[in-house]
């Protein structure tokens, strides 16, 4: 008899709406940062805070959000998200001081929190075992585009109009998927339990506090001063709230699931691969544009071996999954990525794009085959009813794995940069590669010695990234379970019950 529900396709393009639109606006937004801030006549410290108020929104409610999906409806929580989302970007369109722009991301950064874990909650609730590695490399699919697609968008957008255009395309895709959720996806949510409000409090409050420290590290060191007390904060009400958790009798989050292997081997791994990949973007964007000379358009478009290599890695892994397992695709995909960073590592300053190209390609396929993959293995063990929590708690670690990739990458990028600069190179020359360049006026030796300076540091940056992911593989393949993806289902009913 089928149990399956027959518009559970339809389901997955409202998800998939939802999740784009949350990729689309973040990598849009780093194209439209120039033009935002010269019209806005924004600082650094401005601009700065436009793009990280919404990461440390975003990442402190990220569980307390998953928490109040599984309370009072997956679909219910995704829909009020949309529309805080859709009313801030529409807002943001007539934004016309820093304060404002920073105030309406702050917004978005609460309606992204409850967005994202419904997402995957309502994905794993719709779809059964057999059909899932199918759907989540659909979803992982049109996330993986908007990412490369997004840069491309927004420097279409600007030429043609203005950076308030970046914000205003999120709101005919939030209409959309709010129409959709409504008239096709069913409500889902899990037994009814009392509420944690001190979990959800420390877990905010700690997440977002580990966030600002891990972002303020270029600027200020990881220890020290201000640095210092961020970190204090975040270790005390995140250690506060582990034990809280384990004491209490309806605990927000089930810490239990870290006993899986499936789910601490997949969450874990996930992490360092994202640490990895923190700076790819970072680094490359910089590299395409400072040493090859591209526009940003240009640079944009030179990302799609990266989404079309995902989009087979993708396929590849739905329809091997049910026959190796997660782990040997988690295993093979991230021994893949770890190539990839390894080739991005030879890029010198003639290179060229070739190499950088094959990268890409390589990145993309093994991303294709490790992501879905790993998600899938730790999600399987999470029981429907904390589907939303449980969500979340990937979605945290990963958050977290990601703002720790940029701010150590972007760190130490700088930092062998600067000293792989002459010595009695200009000041402004010495701190980054756009400060070289303009500091250059015509100068080719300066130039020369800048991208070669650059290529250097990026190497280095890119062999940390391979060390971050073949650990990973390495943590995927000691912990993770060989079973089969079929066989997952016995661990979730061991934490229901």
């Amino acid at each position: 008899m089928e149990t399956r529900n027959p518009r559970r396709w339809w389901i997955l393009i409202v998800l998939c709406l939802s999740s784009l639109v949350l990729v689309v606006d973040s990598m849009a937004l780093t194209v439209a940062v120039p033009a935002m801030t010269a019209d806005l006549g924004a600082t650094a410290q401005d601009t700065q805070w436009i793009l990280d108020s919404y990461i440390l929104v975003f990442a402190g409610l990220l569980l307390t959000s998953g928490s109040l999906g599984d309370r009072f409806g997956r679909r219910r929580i995704m829909v009020i998200g949309l529309l805080l989302f859709g009313a801030a970007s529409l807002a943001a369109t007539v934004c016309t001081s820093p304060a404002e722009v920073i105030a309406v991301r702050t917004a978005m950064g609460v309606g992204g929190a409850l967005i994202m874990p419904s997402t995957l909650s309502i994905l794993i609730t719709v779809f059964d075992e057999e059909e899932r590695p199918r759907a989540m490399a659909a979803w992982g699919s049109v996330s993986m585009l908007g990412l490369v697609g997004s840069p491309v968008l927004g420097g279409v957008l600007i030429d043609h109009f203005s950076w308030h255009a970046i914000f205003f395309v999120n709101v005919p895709v939030v209409a959309l998927a709010i129409a959709a959720a409504l008239t096709l996806m069913p409500e889902s949510k899990g037994p009814w339990q009392k509420p944690d409000p001190l979990g959800a409090v420390l877990s905010a409050v700690g997440m977002t506090a580990l966030i600002w420290w891990i972002i303020e590290i270029p600027q200020h060191g990881a220890v020290g001063g201000r640095a210092t007390v961020t970190l204090a904060v975040a270790v005390l009400t995140l250690v506060g709230f582990v034990v809280w958790e384990n004491v209490t009798d309806s605990p927000m989050v089930p810490l239990v699931l870290f006993k899986q292997r499936n789910f601490s081997g997949g969450s874990l791994s996930l992490t360092l691969v994202q640490v990895g990949n923190g700076g790819l973007l970072l680094v490359l964007t910089q590299y395409l544009q400072f040493v090859l000379g591209y526009s940003s358009l240009k640079a944009g478009l030179a990302f799609v071996p990266l989404a079309v290599a995902a989009l087979i890695g993708n396929g590849a892994g739905a329809a091997l999954g049910p026959r190796v397992g997660h782990r040997w695709l988690v295993l093979a995909g991230m021994l893949v990525m770890a190539a990839a960073f390894g080739l991005l590592a030879t890029v010198t300053a003639t290179t060229g794009f070739t190499v950088p190209a094959t990268a890409l390609g390589l990145l993309g396929l093994g991303a294709g085959l490790a992501m879905p993959a790993a998600v899938g293995a730790l999600m399987s063990t999470i029981p429907a009813e904390q589907a939303g929590v449980g969500s979340a708690l990937n979605d945290t670690i990963q958050q977290a794995g990601t703002a720790l990739g940029i701010a150590v990458l972007g760190s130490l990028l700088t930092s062998r940069f600067t000293a792989e600069m002459p010595a009695d190179a200009p000041e402004q020359a010495r701190h980054s590669i756009a400060g070289a360049l303009a500091a250059a006026h015509g100068d080719q030796g300066l130039v020369t010695t800048a991208r070669e300076a650059f290529t250097t540091s990026m190497s280095t940056t890119f062999t940390l990234s391979a060390v971050g992911v073949l650990a990973a593989a390495l943590l995927a393949t000691v912990l993770m379970r060989p079973e089969a993806a079929g066989a997952q289902a016995p661990a979730a009913q061991e934490l229901a019950a």
